[in-house]
């Protein structure tokens, strides 16, 4: 009963949920910034804080998402005792399982500076053999009470970061992700999002402006996101992942996965331009952003797919006409008609890699959490954004078989018309098993990739055993790598038997490598 309760109010849809993408991002800045520098201080926050208290609230947490605990003790975002506007009685800090629900809040972990720890030079950013660490101080010690006030708006906490002993001023942080953020009580590890450029339009951490920096929800190895990306950017174009020790305050925090963001800077990384419009399609159980064609009225698409770039009328002009000729075209002409604004060879290796290595949160299952671009020129290209569910079985909304998940599943639905429309052409559904085979050769090999891990596991080893606010159990961490878990299968579990399914196949046995 109370996993079906789960259910219907994390995806529940409005008006008591959560639109695309749940909400929406409230806009409270221009309301309280009294002295017009389009930011808020610690004063202008505290009326904000008051002004988001008196406002009726819709769904889980109201308008702004869930905003953490409550000095009664209470639910977020609700009144004591429950509904509406928080979780049941008895389900402790956000949404999730049966026994999530009971984590506690963690405890303080141990007290760092920047000269207890190592300092690195010019090593890049994304270094996977490099461990930097982030040190962010805020204004104010009820800092993680705000930011989950402020949660799903355009308010940013100001911090100064620390890092290889140089500081950078005026960085704005805010909580990212949705399930990362309401499934973890306070007082554990929430995802985090740092501009570095959110006063001075200049300042970059080693050439970059943003950082992603996640908890991990879900993945006790906090590998999965990084080993993704390393098999990745061997196909397509793949934001880049590594590991960071964060301390907060003062307070070490543990480990967190540092991600790339989908923005100018990647744009110029990967495809020489920062030019072009950049979408992307936000986390959605409904799966309805999977490029079929909704008509000529540009609002339907508004309400699926979030344009990060210029709100340009020419942009979603092109996007419509990319769904009407995928929906539109007949089999024997969709490849010819595709290939001068879709890199096709690109989108076939995307769908590939996202089910050879069984992204339960991807394409396939959800037709979202996905991203965007289309160049200058006006071709589109396909890429990753939140694969840390990946290395494992299917799980979550749509979730269907085990390590044996068919390479063509979700193919029969027409919502997710890239998968369903590419692989209706023989050649293009030849190619793309071909590329799964080609994955599954090369890198479901746990020669290959048990070396890799293991690197990571000798430099993280040390700081996982004395966290105290990660999302999960430190004893997880080794066992999800390469031993047995009592729930759920480990990152060497999977390569081993999901190579064994896909090499077992005759269809993958025969089909010709790219």
């Amino acid at each position: 009963m109370r996993f079906l309760l789960f259910v219907c109010v994390a995806f529940a849809q409005p008006p008591f949920g959560f639109g695309p993408p749940f909400g929406g991002e409230q806009k409270i800045v221009k309301d309280h910034d009294k002295d017009g520098d389009g930011r808020l201080s610690k004063e202008e926050r505290a009326e904000a804080r008051k002004a988001l208290a008196s406002r009726p609230r819709r769904g889980p947490g109201g308008p702004g998402g869930f905003r953490g605990p409550r000095p009664d003790g209470g639910p977020p975002g609700g009144p004591p005792g429950g509904p509406p506007g928080g979780p049941p009685p008895g389900m402790r800090g956000g949404f999730g399982p049966p026994g999530f629900m009971r984590l506690e809040p963690g405890t303080p972990g141990k007290k760092l500076t920047p000269a207890d720890v190592k300092t690195y030079g010019k090593e890049p950013l994304y270094d996977l053999t490099v461990l930097r660490t982030l040190f962010l101080e805020f204004d104010t010690p009820d800092w993680e009470a705000e930011m989950a006030e402020f949660n799903n708006t355009d308010v940013e906490m100001p911090a100064v970061l620390t890092v290889d002993g140089k500081a950078y001023k005026d960085v704005g942080v805010h909580f990212r992700g949705a399930s990362s953020f309401m499934m973890v009580p306070a007082g554990r590890k929430r995802s985090l999002n740092l501009s570095l450029d959110w006063v001075n339009k200049d300042q970059r951490l080693l050439g970059y402006r943003t950082l992603n920096l996640l908890n991990s929800n879900g993945d006790p190895s906090m590998m999965r996101y990084a080993l993704y990306a390393e098999v990745a950017k061997n196909y397509i174009a793949m934001p880049k992942a590594n590991f960071t020790r964060v301390v907060l305050n003062g307070e070490n925090w543990g480990i967190y996965p540092s991600v790339q963001q989908f923005n100018a800077d990647f744009l110029k990384e990967h495809f020489k331009a920062s030019g072009g419009a950049r979408w992307k399609v936000p986390g959605s159980p409904r799966g309805r952003g999977g490029l079929r064609h909704l008509g000529e009225n540009v609002e339907e698409y508004k309400r699926i797919y979030e344009i990060k770039s210029k709100d340009d009328p020419k942009s979603w002009a092109a996007f419509i006409n990319l769904t009407k000729v995928l929906t539109e075209t007949p089999p024997e002409k969709l490849e010819g008609a595709l290939e001068p604004i879709v890199d096709v060879d690109g989108a076939l290796k995307f769908l590939a890699l996202e089910n050879v290595l069984i992204n339960s949160d991807g394409y396939w299952t959800r037709a979202s959490d996905y991203n965007i671009y289309m160049e200058p020129s006006g071709k589109f290209h396909i890429i990753p954004h939140d694969v840390n569910e990946s290395f494992r079985t299917p799980d979550g909304p749509g979730a269907r078989g085990g390590v044996d998940l068919d390479i063509f599943a979700g193919s029969d639905d027409p919502e997710k018309a890239l998968l369903h429309r590419l692989l209706a052409v023989p050649e293009l559904r030849a190619r793309y098993t071909g590329y799964v085979r080609a994955i599954a050769e090369d890198w479901l090999d746990w020669k290959k990739l048990g070396p890799i891990t293991a690197r990571w596991k000798a430099m993280l080893e040390a700081d996982v055993k004395i966290e105290t606010r990660m999302v999960g159990k430190p004893e997880n961490f080794a066992q999800s790598i390469d031993g047995e878990l009592e729930r759920g299968i480990s990152i060497k579990q999977f390569v081993d038997q999901r190579r064994a399914y896909l090499l077992g196949r005759e269809d993958v046995k025969r089909a010709k490598r790219p």
